[in-house]
């Protein structure tokens, strides 16, 4: 079959669920994944014939989207700051507004002239926020907690693949138990859509990404930032930045935790779309 006929196909069965520049992308990104075609081939080899063996990952990718199965999941791969990272069902596909935040914490690092720092990341999932610390930041001794073994075993493939050293920790912050490491920041994305906003979630995410690491309850969304505080204040050595993604609509609430437990320099920021996304608090 031609390969212009197979975009047509896409575009036939996708069009009414997808934009159709994001069904572009969805068709250029499958054929430079599967059969290493660059995107303009089509320009160059308008009459491209590809065969049956080759048509079948196309075709099965397409029957995924069709279900609304994230593209990533599909291939396996997502891209982080330019990092590639496997994924699956047990782990968050990374999100720009992460980046925004991991960019935050090296900018700190790198201004102070910072060496030797122990950074823990709490809830790490494909241990995105982990590695790109770690690729950023050399020096650094680089943690990633998380409350699944799964989602532990993606993280150590992700830290390998892109050739850095970081140590994995299985607890859950909600029930933490001791251990003898002591930290200079601690960043983590935990959970924080609550119940009463899975309406304005894609289908995507919702049928998809595990729901353990998207919602909290309604009547206590704040329970991990809670728990990550007074692990903090625990394991903080002398002082410690703590960094956290927030809820956009929680950002004052979130704030307040920190004032009321002595954290200063306090600084709540917005994410490229102008919601309330990343907050900071240094604890002396």
């Amino acid at each position: 079959m031609l390969l212009k006929e197979i975009k047509t196909i896409f575009h036939k069965e996708l069009d009414a669920l997808y934009p159709k520049e994001e069904v572009d992308s969805f068709f250029y990104s499958l054929i430079e994944h599967y059969l290493k075609l660059e995107r303009f081939v089509l320009v160059v080899q308008p009459n491209l014939a590809i065969t049956k063996v080759e048509e079948q990952p196309l075709f099965k990718a397409l029957a995924e989207l069709k279900l609304e199965k994230p593209l990533q999941y599909i291939l396996g791969v997502a891209h982080f700051m330019d990092l590639e990272l496997k994924v699956n069902e047990h782990v968050l596909i990374p999100r720009p507004e992460t980046e925004e935040l991991v960019e935050w914490i090296i900018s700190d690092c790198r201004a102070i002239h910072s060496r030797d720092l122990k950074i823990l990341d709490i809830g790490t999932g494909s241990g995105c926020i982990a590695i790109a610390l770690a690729k950023n930041l050399p020096n650094a001794k680089v943690y990633a907690m998380d409350i699944s073994e799964e989602t532990l075993e993606v993280a150590k493939a992700n830290a390998e693949l892109n050739t850095v050293e970081v140590e994995c920790i299985h607890m859950d912050i909600l029930n933490p138990k001791e251990i003898e490491y002591e930290f200079d920041i601690i960043v983590s994305n935990p959970p924080y859509v609550r119940e009463l906003e899975k309406e304005e979630i894609k289908n995507n995410v919702k049928a998809y990404e595990p729901s353990i690491a998207l919602f909290v309850p309604d009547e206590d969304a704040l329970l991990f930032y809670r728990a990550i505080i007074v692990f903090a204040e625990r394991y903080f050595s002398k002082k410690g930045n703590l960094y956290l993604e927030i809820n956009q609509y929680l950002g004052k609430e979130t704030k307040a935790l920190l004032e009321a437990q002595n954290f200063s320099e306090i600084e709540l920021r917005k994410d490229f779309f102008g919601n309330d996304r990343m907050l900071k608090g240094k604890l002396d």
